[in-house]
Formats: structure tokens, sequence, C-alpha cells
């Protein structure tokens, strides 16, 4: 299974994007994980009205055929033994390819949302999106431990 991590914008903080290399070499040794930054789209009035931008619509492209797991503040919480065993159930229901969707500063229209398989939220508390892109990356390396009995989650 792959994993890619799409992310609107670019990290600016030196520290966070240091922290993010860390946790993306750790990955290497359990997942094949790319990381894909779009540039950060503008609030249209077509999202206002319902309807995706052409950048949205490309991304629903782009992610064609992933499972697509948006972050946002509506999804579900997971704990981190739970986020584990969902990732453990979709490398054993076979899915090719997990898509982690993270948007700017303005989220992702209604719209998009519809579109994804899984809405997921990191916490209650609002974060930037570099803050949310860093955690979700330590979370996955966290279920890749879980899963392969590796003794950092203790």
């Amino acid at each position: 299974m792959r994993i890619r991590l799409i992310c609107e914008g670019k990290t600016k903080d030196a520290p966070l994007r240091a922290l993010q290399a860390e946790y993306l070499k750790r990955l290497s040794r359990f997942v094949e994980l790319t990381v894909e930054e779009i540039r950060p789209g503008r609030a249209a009035r077509g999202a206002r009205e319902g309807k995706l931008s052409a950048g949205e619509r490309q991304l629903l492209t782009r992610v064609q055929g992933c499972t697509k797991i948006l972050l946002d503040e509506r999804g579900r919480e997971l704990k981190s033994a739970e986020f584990a065993a969902w990732i453990g159930q979709q490398e054993l229901q076979g899915a090719r390819e997990l898509a982690f969707l993270v948007g700017g500063a303005e989220g992702f229209p209604a719209t998009l949302r519809e579109q994804a398989d899984f809405l997921l939220a990191l916490s209650r508390m609002t974060l930037t999106h570099d803050w949310a892109r860093t955690l979700l990356l330590e979370q996955i390396y966290r279920a890749y431990t879980i899963l392969r009995g590796h003794p950092y989650p203790r």
C-alpha cells in the first residue's frame, strides 16, 4: 500500500519542516509515503455556491482510485490504536493507495468533503495546517509502529 499526503501550501516554519522530514525518514521503513504540495485555493464564488473550482476538480482527478481521507474538524476522532487498526484494515482489504488531504486556512468546500471516503479529525482544537500536517505524519508513523510491534508508542 502507498500513502499520499496532499497538502495545500508549504510549511514555512523550519523546525516543523525538520520534524516532518524526520517522520518521513522514519516512515520510509514501513510504507511508501509521498508528500505533494498544491497551491492554496482561493475562496471562489463557486465554492460558496457548492461548486468545485478547477483546482479542486483537478485534485479529485489526481486522487481517483485512491481511498480519500479528508482532514476536517467535523470528521471522526480516533484514538491512536483505532487509527492504527483502521490503517491495518485498509491494508487487509487491499487498498492500493490512501490519499490524505490537508486543506489550507479555508479548508475544503462541502462538495469536496462529500467526495471523501473518510473524514478524519485530528483534534477538537483548531490546528494550523502546518501543525495538522506534522501531527498527521506522527500519527501515521505511530500507527505503523503499533501494527509492527515497535516499541515507539509505549
